[in-house]
């Protein structure tokens, strides 16, 4: 027997163990997550066969995955790494690249940023030395309030860092305009909008650098992984070598002497003929991701256009079941010329104190609930220190709408791993929740 054929009969066996073993069960009536994985035996394929391969790290599953998933997307340059929040580390870091001269961030440059968003979106910007201005957010889109942008600016501020809400995306018309206005860096994280169209073009395309997660209730998933994308050629160079230890050397893992300079060229104060691949232009960190990742990273992407169809058909049924409690709660709305790819559906509710409650009912029944991630981070115990010494960052306004979401918002899965039972049944349960909304 051949390797070859060995490998296809392991992989064939892999292939009947997924369709035993690893089919979706019937809802068991009780418990409705607000995200879940979503995959069949093709991942479970991808996955032994990087595995017998036994590469490990980045390989070619990584370089398939990376071409394939700039595709998707429509940008130039694609690079997976470990983490959605690696990304955001990456992303923000790669704005403080001396390569990009007098327009880099530098310490106690400005940022512009929403308190209402997942921490690790703000937390390069900190741990840099950089400061976040913390502007509001607009109801019911759940993004950053545009007409605070021009009060949030000053001669400091070097770029503008926002998430897509729940995969309804900020405006980007606006945002963009100001960016190109003043000439500042614009990073989008896109984790939670993968897929999401404005003006008919996807989201991850607009900013310097977009960022992606693939975290498991993410619009689609690698267990660990995310990536960052740019059509920036210079950027993209700073990106790859800050993911990559730092390394000015742009040869493959295993690779030897692409740039056909390995041992002829001055770097800095090193000797000449200093071997290239260990010169180093970045302090720069090691966020790749494996091969085994991007293995199942491949066969998720097939899926992602269906996915997100599912989304959205998901988010409609509960919008038109929900539409009656508009007295009780403010409906989730998509942003104007948007077609969100929705990550979850928000409420929030008119009557204070009523979030608590209903929130509680619901987990009695097992529907999974979350807040809008930090609700205000500024807030949370992370910034004690901070708010006391009153100095690391700004805010434009005492932020009243990201306040109220703290304490009046929540919100529901809209995951392709839910069927129309147990949407309907959480509809059933809202309204219930609610007090009926019908008055």
């Amino acid at each position: 027997m051949t390797e070859r054929e060995a490998r296809d009969n392991i992989l064939e066996e892999v292939r009947r163990y997924a369709r035993q073993f690893h089919q979706k069960q019937p809802w068991d009536g009780r418990r409705v997550p607000y995200a879940g994985r979503v995959y069949d035996e093709r991942e479970m394929v991808n996955l032994v066969d990087a595995a017998l391969e036994f590469w490990l790290t980045a390989g070619r599953y990584t370089t398939a995955f990376e071409t394939e998933f700039a595709r998707f997307l429509g940008v130039d340059t694609c690079l997976m790494v470990n983490s959605g929040s690696s990304a955001n580390l990456l992303a923000f870091m790669a704005l403080t690249s001396p390569l990009l001269g007098e327009g880099r961030v530098c310490r106690g440059d400005e940022v512009i940023t929403v308190a209402a968003g997942f921490p690790t979106t703000v937390t390069p910007i900190l741990q840099y030395g950089a400061v976040p201005v913390f502007v509001d957010i607009s109801l019911p889109s759940y993004n950053v309030e545009v007409s605070t942008l021009e009060a949030a600016r000053s001669e400091r501020t070097k770029a503008v860092v926002l998430a897509h809400t729940l995969g309804n995306p900020f405006d980007l018309g606006a945002v963009c305009a100001f960016c190109e206005k003043y000439g500042l860096w614009l990073i989008e994280d896109n984790c939670d909008a993968l897929g999401t169209l404005y003006r008919g073009r996807k989201t991850g395309t607009f900013g310097h650098i977009s960022t992606s997660s693939f975290y498991p209730p993410h619009h689609m998933t690698t267990g660990e992984g995310g990536a960052v994308c740019t059509s920036h050629p210079l950027l993209a160079k700073i990106l790859r070598s800050l993911r990559d230890w730092g390394r000015d050397c742009t040869c493959a893992p295993g690779q030897d002497g692409r740039c056909g300079h390995r041992f002829d060229q001055q770097y800095g104060a090193l000797p000449l003929g200093y071997d290239h691949k260990y010169v180093y232009s970045h302090f720069g960190y090691n966020l790749k991701a494996t091969d085994l990742q991007a293995a199942i990273g491949l066969a998720q992407l097939e899926k992602l256009p269906d996915f997100v169809r599912r989304r959205r058909e998901n988010f409609r049924f509960l919008w038109e079941r929900l539409r009656p409690l508009e007295d009780r709660v403010i409906l989730p709305e998509a942003q104007k010329d948007a077609q969100p790819s929705w990550f979850g559906f928000l409420l929030t509710c008119w009557e204070k104190g009523l979030r608590d409650s209903v929130v509680f009912a619901l987990e009695e029944k097992g529907i999974q609930t979350r807040p809008l991630f930090a609700g205000n981070l500024l807030l949370h115990p992370c910034f004690d220190q901070m708010r006391r010494e009153k100095t690391g960052w700004r805010q434009v306004g005492e932020l009243p709408v990201t306040n109220r979401v703290l304490e009046d918002t929540f919100w529901v899965g809209v995951s392709p791993v839910l069927e129309e039972e147990q949407l309907t049944y959480m509809a059933d349960c809202l309204i219930e929740a609610l007090g009926g909304g019908f008055r």
